[in-house]
């Protein structure tokens, strides 16, 4: 081996270091490029052109034990040659979950758009992190001018954010900068001598408000659920009733969550009469409209959330109903003092250098709570840049509208049930099968009920045609909930739909 190692060494002008022979890069250029080339083929063939292709299945689906050995998980020492790696990347496609396929209603987010994923392949390529602008100049802008945009929409004449890694963290972020607000001292000093914290959220918020309780030290039991009314919205007499209840513990209440499009009904809670008890009592008003805040973009629906101006942040996803892809969060901060710095900063040193040759100001990597840092509002603005308003307006309105088809649909069709008219694109219903339809209304006839959801979703995925949601949900026995995102969908998926669960369980 040495005599191997020398002739090397003589041969190519190389060094040896450590054992390990220097010469040139270890990594071969044209067997990368070819096999680069080769993938995004596959990506092209698999995923790209079949996006809209109602023939394909939404899953293949395997049991997981089945799963392990078609793919073949395990590491070795040795790599793997280009064609095998190739095979996995086919076998990844096909055993995945097609979410870009017109019939995936399963979750609060679908569909592809095409802008967004070139803006995905060129930030990956690029591989940049966004903190400073010395390394990632062209992505710190970009981040500024979206959020100055979406700042406008939400009504605000300035204010400051930052994009990061799910509502959930946004929910986290916005807790933090309330209590940083509140008792800034916490910062350095710590929670020993502070008050009993307190904030408020109604009972259909999102569960991130009990884990950035449990995150930030608050304590679950600090946070008061208030009570919400039949079509999931957060009754304002209720929470002042909270506030005062509080209040009169001796306990330190500091913040409202309101959420602007409930996960399960999609309600939008009366954010004008909420923000009317915050400014009473001195609350900071923060709105989780991770999944509705997409709404502010379509004149005609942005009166849901009549109100969000008065918000101290915001949680807004455009990965959710505009498609900008997982994940692109932003959340949003009226104050523009910099207030969100002050609360995250650790001022380090070898990173936001305070002498360097241009404008620091643009190093806004210490507003984050993370140090490497996606630069996921590129995909929104490309998106955007290529749409236009009116575009991404008209994806809201389309799916909207196809919502409201299909809640008519419903009505039309016997075995069908709505739980409540949906004001946004959540639609709830049961499917009751013939064989339940002239059973006598009791604890019998909701437990058979609560039973075929279930059953359908696991014919529905088994057989691939579609993926749709259910749940129960304060004491409603399991429903389907459709949700319209993709404008991939047409208003033949949505007869599609109710036609499948028909035939799906036409033997229950």
């Amino acid at each position: 081996v040495d005599v191997c190692k020398q002739e090397m060494l003589q041969k190519k002008n190389a060094v040896l270091v450590d054992g390990v022979i220097l010469n040139g890069p270890i990594m071969d250029s044209k067997a990368g490029e070819k096999f680069v080339e080769e993938a995004c083929k596959i990506i092209m063939e698999e995923i790209v052109q079949k996006a809209d292709d109602v023939t394909e299945k939404v899953c293949e689906w395997q049991a997981p034990e089945m799963l392990k050995q078609i793919l073949d998980l395990e590491m070795r020492d040795t790599g793997e040659c280009h064609q095998k790696i190739l095979q996995l990347c086919r076998d990844v496609i096909k055993y995945s979950v097609k979410t870009n396929h017109p019939r995936f209603f399963n979750q609060l987010y679908a569909g592809i758009d095409y802008y967004s994923l070139v803006a995905r392949f060129i930030t990956e390529a690029l591989n940049p992190s966004v903190y400073t602008y010395e390394v990632s100049p062209v992505f710190l802008l970009v981040e500024e001018a979206v959020i100055k945009k979406m700042i406008e929409f939400i009504g605000w004449e300035e204010g400051d954010g930052i994009f990061n890694p799910g509502g959930s963290v946004s929910n986290m972020y916005a807790m933090n900068l309330a209590r940083y607000k509140f008792c800034p001292e916490i910062k350095e000093k710590g929670l020993s001598g502070l008050p009993r914290l307190v904030l408020f959220a109604s009972e259909e918020c999102h569960y991130s408000m009990k884990k950035a309780a449990s995150f930030l030290g608050i304590g679950t039991e600090n946070v008061y659920f208030i009570k919400t009314d039949e079509r999931g919205k957060m009754i304002p007499e209720e929470l002042e009733k909270q506030v005062q209840r509080a209040r009169n513990e001796g306990s330190a209440p500091f913040l409202v969550c309101a959420t602007a499009g409930t996960t399960v009904l999609g309600a939008f809670d009366p954010l004008d009469k909420i923000a009317d008890i915050c400014e009473k009592h001195g609350l900071w008003l923060h709105v989780d409209a991770s999944w509705g805040g997409s709404a502010l973009i379509s004149r005609k629906h942005r009166r849901l959330l009549h109100g969000i101006h008065r918000a101290d942040s915001v949680a807004w996803n455009p990965h959710k109903m505009l498609l900008a892809g997982i994940q692109c969060c932003a959340l949003l901060v009226k104050d523009n003092s910099g207030l969100l710095k002050k609360c995250c900063s650790a001022q380090a040193a070898y990173l936001f250098q305070q002498d360097k040759f241009y404008d620091v100001s643009y190093d806004t990597g210490d507003k984050s709570i993370q140090c490497s840092r996606r630069p996921d509002a590129f995909k929104f603005w490309l998106m955007w840049k290529a749409l236009g308003t009116a575009g991404l307006e008209e994806r809201v309105n389309r799916a909207l509208a196809l919502a409201r088809y299909l809640v008519e649909e419903i009505k039309k069709r016997e075995g069908f049930q709505l739980l409540l008219e949906p004001e946004y694109a959540n639609i709830c219903f049961w499917y009751i099968p013939p064989s339940l339809r002239k059973m006598e209304d009791g604890p019998e006839f909701w437990q058979k009920l609560h039973q075929v959801a279930p059953i359908i979703k696991e014919r529905m995925m088994k057989k691939g045609s579609m993926m749709l949601g259910y749940q129960p949900h304060r004491g409603k026995v399991n429903f389907f909930r459709q949700v319209v995102i993709s404008p991939q969908v047409s208003r033949e998926d949505m007869d599609f739909l109710l036609d499948e669960i028909e035939l799906l369980a036409k033997d229950l």
